[in-house]
């Protein structure tokens, strides 16, 4: 635990090597562009009323609103909106999601505090993806049941928060614990199974390690955090500072599930070697891992519709791609997508369920009417670490996330700001544009 408390509060901006720097930037962006998109969804709308209503205050801003909340106010209303479309980045192996949870956790306290380094800022979002990381993936090899993102980023931002008010290390790990202990240890296969505005729980393991995080700075006690301080989890903590995880996280390039984009990717690659069209298809079975097959709803709601495996197949097949306009009602309502999402069959497989969660494998075998079958090779979604999108596709996605939205001025200006960090940007814009 000394270990982690160490690299919580000593870790500087100096002692990041600069790719990891740059990976922190593009997960910056990635996830800012996604906070954009998400405030058109109702559940945006729903949480960012009720943080003014019950955890009003003044302390920090509701992105892209122009209101107030409290730091913890802030980052529940923060984080779920970004949670609210299923674009953002995240860590294969912890089954789950860092930024959304961390980011917005990390800008409310900093604002609160008044808090304006740009290099703090970059320094403190790596070391919340450390953090994260490992907790998600400790937690997961200590319990039984498989929890939401929130279980564990509420352990992260504590950390953050730790940070950000100069604790000691006694009340570090106190702050650790809280937010162990009242982080949403929330059934993840719940909401595959029935899909509703709770999600990922981001949004409310924020708002608990902010508010732990306050709450050990007044003496309040939780230690031990049992995911970082069990003997038998320390193999996960020990290459702190050697083994940077922010720069093994995923890029999403579409808003839906993470499992449901490999079956997408091999629609897609089947178009393209063999050009056919929807109206050429008669039946499509989908092959994948255990837990993608449970996303087998077919949706009456943008919640429904981002945890929707057979959808996104059919989005991929009649319009080429999965934009936002594709999970909200624009796509909900074309009777060609959803005619053909009743179609699809899926199964599992072995071989695909063994691989996951480090790979997340999906084969499409689709029978045309001409007669003709057409397999997929055993096919990933792009955006792993291992095979990394490059810069300009982040920018694309992020400008066609924030353009319709906040207009092409503004989003060039959001870019700039974030591009700039590193270099001892200008971090009151930064706040000031996401402020809106």
């Amino acid at each position: 635990m000394t270990q982690v408390i160490d690299f919580i509060h000593d870790t500087r901006f100096e002692d990041i090597p600069v790719e990891i720097i740059h990976e922190a930037v593009r997960c910056l962006t990635d996830t800012l562009g996604v906070s954009v998109g998400g405030t058109q969804t109702d559940m945006s709308q729903i949480i960012r009323n009720h943080a003014t209503r019950q955890f009003g205050g003044t302390g920090a801003h509701i992105w892209w609103d122009g209101r107030t909340a409290s730091p913890a106010g802030a980052a529940l209303a923060n984080g779920v909106t970004i949670d609210a479309l299923d674009a953002h980045d995240g860590y294969k192996p912890a089954k789950g999601h860092v930024g959304c949870g961390v980011i917005p956790g990390l800008i409310a306290v900093m604002e609160a505090e008044g808090h304006r380094d740009a290099k703090e800022l970059l320094t403190s979002v790596v070391i919340g993806y450390e953090i994260g990381s490992r907790a998600g993936v400790a937690l997961h090899a200590s319990v039984a049941d498989y929890h939401t993102s929130g279980a564990w980023v509420a352990l992260a931002v504590a950390a953050l928060g730790a940070r950000q008010l100069g604790l000691s290390r006694a009340q570090t790990r106190e702050a650790v614990g809280i937010a162990e202990y009242h982080g949403p240890r929330s059934q993840m296969m719940r909401v595959i199974d029935a899909p509703t505005m709770v999600k990922d729980g981001s949004g409310w393991g924020a708002m608990a390690g902010v508010s732990a995080a306050y709450l050990a700075q007044d003496g309040f006690t939780g230690a031990p955090a049992i995911t970082m301080e069990a003997p038998e989890l320390d193999h996960f903590w020990n290459d702190l500072g050697q083994n940077w995880l922010v720069g093994q996280q995923y890029i999403k390039l579409y808003p839906v599930c993470r499992w449901a984009q490999p079956p997408v990717e091999a629609i897609l690659s089947l178009i393209k070697e063999h050009r056919f069209t929807a109206d050429d298809v008669a039946e499509i079975t989908i092959e994948t891992f255990h837990e993608g097959k449970r996303l087998n709803t077919i949706p009456n709601n943008t919640e429904e519709a981002q945890y929707s495996l057979p959808f996104a197949v059919a989005v991929a097949l009649v319009r080429g791609t999965i934009g936002v306009e594709e999970i909200t009602q624009n796509g909900l309502s074309d009777p060609k997508i959803r005619a053909i999402a009743q179609t699809i069959v899926i199964t599992e497989t072995d071989e695909f369920n063994a691989a996951f969660p480090e790979h997340r494998i999906a084969r499409a075998i689709v029978k045309l009417k001409d007669g003709r079958v057409l397999t997929s090779g055993a096919t990933q979604a792009k955006g792993d670490p291992e095979d990394k999108v490059s810069d300009a596709v982040i920018k694309s996605k992020f400008h066609g996330l924030t353009v319709p939205i906040i207009g092409q001025d503004k989003t060039t200006t959001l870019e700039k700001t974030i591009q700039a960090l590193p270099n001892d940007g200008d971090i009151n814009e930064l706040f000031g544009l996401l402020a809106g």
